[in-house]
């Protein structure tokens, strides 16, 4: 669905944001990027949307070039942006200005989501809630029904109750042939959704497994004491001992902490990656 090679990309001549960086998506999966502030992952969604344009590399999303531009090609691809402007128009106005643009626009998908996020067609965009905002262009974006659904910091702005609706909505809404790239920070609003995840760092994809090889390989464990002789992968001090990351060499099935594991990739991305290879 999505194959990105040695992607060379910066905003100015100096800058390398990313060097020969790799990626793959399929379809039917919803995949969670995760990043340090400033890693790219907003960028790597505006590249994949054909919306900046990379210095060297090939690029291949749904058959096509995004930065081609063809319009065939956009209408499969919908990016929900962290930041955004909306008119000071009518939902419902806005929904027949724009759902054009998407020949499997699904209406009553649209109806149901309104629905569910208590907004009215009626309603004026610009005198919504920052939240309601946000609700309003993620049910747009999934009435869409685009083959890839780019999604970038989605909960934001979001209270508890709307975040627990983003993930019902969310695996209620995709067919086996879509594809959702989420771009996040906040991975405990999202832990129960993505899968599979990718971290990105220095400029690369350092780490992307399916929950299911995590789960094989690696522990989640909370142990009293840090010993020389049996160094965890990664580990945090807290509260009744240590958080700690271990190759999980027993098959045990501990719950994935995955705040933990974004630290822990970020801190020894060689040893984690290497526990996979056991």
């Amino acid at each position: 669905m999505v194959t990105l090679k040695n992607i060379d990309f910066g905003y100015t001549r100096k800058q390398h944001l990313f060097t020969e960086l790799d990626l793959d998506l399929e379809p039917g999966r919803i995949y969670g990027l995760l990043g340090r502030n400033g890693a790219g992952k907003t960028s790597l969604l505006k590249i994949i949307a054909g919306l900046v344009f990379v210095r060297n590399g090939q690029l291949s999303v749904l058959g096509c070039d995004p930065q081609k531009r063809i319009p065939a090609s956009l209408e499969a691809i919908c990016l929900i942006p962290e930041e955004y402007q909306v008119p000071a128009i009518r939902i419902d106005r806005y929904i027949k200005l724009n759902s054009s643009f998407y020949t499997r626009f699904d209406h009553e998908k649209m109806a149901w989501l309104l629905n569910e996020f208590d907004l009215k067609p009626e309603h004026k965009l610009s005198e919504l809630s920052y939240g309601q905002k946000k609700k309003f262009l993620i049910a747009f974006g999934l009435s869409t029904c685009a083959r890839l659904l780019l999604m970038d910091e989605p909960t934001n702005g979001l209270d508890i109750p709307s975040k627990s609706q983003f993930r019902r909505v969310i695996a209620a809404s995709l067919s086996d042939e879509q594809s959702v790239l989420i771009s996040t920070h906040q991975v405990r609003d999202l832990e129960a959704l993505i899968d599979p995840i990718m971290i990105i760092d220095e400029g690369s994809i350092i780490f992307q497994k399916s929950l299911q090889e995590i789960s094989d390989s690696l522990s989640f464990e909370t142990i009293p004491e840090i010993k020389e002789n049996q160094q965890p992968l990664y580990y945090e001090e807290g509260l009744g001992g240590y958080a700690a990351i271990v190759p999980n060499r027993e098959g045990k099935q501990t719950r994935l902490d995955m705040e933990l594991l974004f630290n822990g990739v970020i801190s020894n991305a060689k040893g984690i990656n290497e526990s996979f290879k056991l």
